[in-house]
């Protein structure tokens, strides 16, 4: 079935997934900012609550830009350096087209942000911020906080929204 919007003809599930990533987008980036003034969201135990939110693309695709757009602009308004903004925000796409593609595993559904992150998000710390720490300790202190983030509380987001899915179909 193709509803089709009465104004124009278009089908409404275009304007409504434009809507969906463009608040998918703004919460990660409300919510990464808040985070941030706590400094939780930054440097090596990085605990940011938004990446929760990747566990999104279990429920609906428009979520996975959504999510990428969001950190882009999360990382441009705090201020992250160039190599941040291009490669943690690409690390953030590549892991919401992972889990979106784990969707139906919802075990495996949060793994490719984590993965993503900790094979990234090390060398943008060593090589973008100069912090002096090996790639192993730092992959190691992502990995705990990606792991917080997406399987603590992606977990509890899950739940939230499967017992309300009717809000993406």
């Amino acid at each position: 079935m193709n509803k089709k919007n009465a104004s124009d003809g278009r089908p409404m599930f275009q304007t409504r997934s434009i809507a969906i990533g463009g608040l998918v987008a703004a919460v990660y980036v409300v919510v990464t900012l808040i985070f941030a003034a706590f400094g939780l969201s930054s440097n090596l135990i990085q605990i940011r609550l938004s990446e929760a939110l990747c566990i999104m693309p279990c429920f609906c695709p428009a979520t996975v830009p959504g999510l990428f757009v969001g950190c882009l602009i999360s990382n441009l308004i705090a201020g992250a350096g160039i190599f941040d903004i291009i490669f943690g925000s690409l690390a953030t796409l590549v892991g919401a087209i992972g889990t979106y593609l784990l969707r139906k595993r919802r075990w495996l559904a949060p793994v490719p942000p984590v993965i993503a992150n900790v094979l990234v998000i090390p060398a943008v710390l060593i090589y973008g911020y100069g912090i002096n720490i090996s790639y192993p300790l730092a992959a190691l202190y992502i990995f705990i906080g990606e792991f917080i983030s997406c399987y603590i509380f992606g977990e509890l987001l899950y739940s939230l929204l499967k017992r309300n899915s009717k809000l993406f179909q």
